[in-house]
């Protein structure tokens, strides 16, 4: 299991761990940083004194290759991986004890050569941002993914992607991914150029949001909004369907504020916040009970949608990059 880490931030040792307490016979951890002066160095120590029979290795190494720093962190662990199957995984993953389990058994289904899966929000905090931003990961885009895939789409997600070495050779090794900002996103479209399939496992980790503020917290979903944009702008120019008061609001403003457009509104408002106390039923995580919230998330992801079409930069751990539609790059090295 490759986890790339850049910092110590809000519940990192939580998830760190969860790797540690895989219920697996044999696997190893690799982790990477870019400099012998990052504070998850220390955590990464506790951790080892803590679970010493646990199989790890360390990278520190700042060598660039291309502009995703996270795969250049990637292609400098890769030499220490002693095992053909690679499970990639960001460092702000919690992951329940057969995750592991889950995944290279559908690694091994006949036909699959990648393996992802859907991930919750989970709040760092109490602060509103968080709490927002875990809203939008439960109740936006992860039903968002399902249905793109009940559509026929074989999206990789981040959070998971698991795949044999030789596989990865094949369709170019991690280095086909070094320049480009969405590098699931390509790792999947090649695995499906090679004829292989990218299937879900069956267990869904959660993701640490981690934002205090609404300024990190719309930077990080303008980033996520600029990436999808630029990867099919079709079907994020559909998502505003996905903002049902945003279109509820403006029945009320362009009737008149009549009667029956504030009934209106009102049936839109308490529908949204069901359907969500029954995503969140079903993904078993704790409700959000202050239906307030679904006014200000719903204008909160109409900001983010407009301003997705005002530009192309994205700024990712203080990097600022361009989305790209996740085409070979000019002077890259595919």
């Amino acid at each position: 299991m490759l986890k790339p880490l850049h910092g110590d931030e809000i519940l990192s040792e939580v998830a760190l761990e969860s790797f540690f307490l895989q219920d697996y016979p044999d696997y190893q951890l690799v982790f990477g940083v870019q400099s012998q002066d990052d504070p998850v160095l220390p955590l990464i120590g506790r951790l080892r004194k803590r679970h010493p029979g646990r199989d790890v290795a360390l990278m520190v190494n700042d060598t660039p290759h291309g502009r995703n720093r996270k795969i250049a962190n990637l292609i400098n662990m890769r030499p220490l991986a002693r095992h053909e199957l690679l499970v990639i995984s960001d460092a702000d993953v919690h992951v329940p004890p057969h995750f592991l389990s889950d995944v290279v058994a559908t690694l091994e289904m006949p036909g699959v050569g990648l393996v992802t899966s859907l991930y919750t929000g989970l709040p760092g905090n109490r602060d509103l941002p968080a709490l927002l931003g875990a809203m939008q990961i439960n109740q936006g885009f992860l039903p968002g993914v399902l249905l793109a895939r009940q559509l026929g789409r074989q999206d990789c997600l981040g959070a998971t992607m698991a795949i044999r070495k030789s596989l990865l050779t094949r369709i170019g090794g991690l280095e086909a991914l070094a320049d480009h900002l969405a590098d699931d996103q390509l790792l999947g479209r090649k695995v499906l150029a090679a004829g292989e399939r990218v299937a879900l496992a069956p267990v869904i980790p959660a993701t640490t949001v981690p934002e205090e503020s609404f300024a990190s917290l719309f930077s990080h979903e303008l980033r996520w909004a600029r990436t999808i944009r630029a990867l099919e702008p079709l079907g994020f120019a559909a998502s505003v369907l996905q903002i049902p008061l945003l279109w509820a609001a403006l029945t009320l403003v362009f009737s008149g504020f009549g009667l029956w457009s504030l009934a209106l509104f009102l049936l839109v408002w308490a529908a949204r916040v069901v359907l969500g106390w029954r995503i969140e039923a079903a993904l078993r995580i704790a409700r959000t009970r202050e239906i307030w919230l679904y006014l200000l998330r719903d204008f909160f992801s109409t900001i983010i949608y407009i301003a997705g079409f005002m530009g192309n930069r994205v700024v990712w751990r203080g990097q600022s990059m361009a989305a790209d539609k996740g085409h070979p790059a000019p002077g890259s090295r595919e």
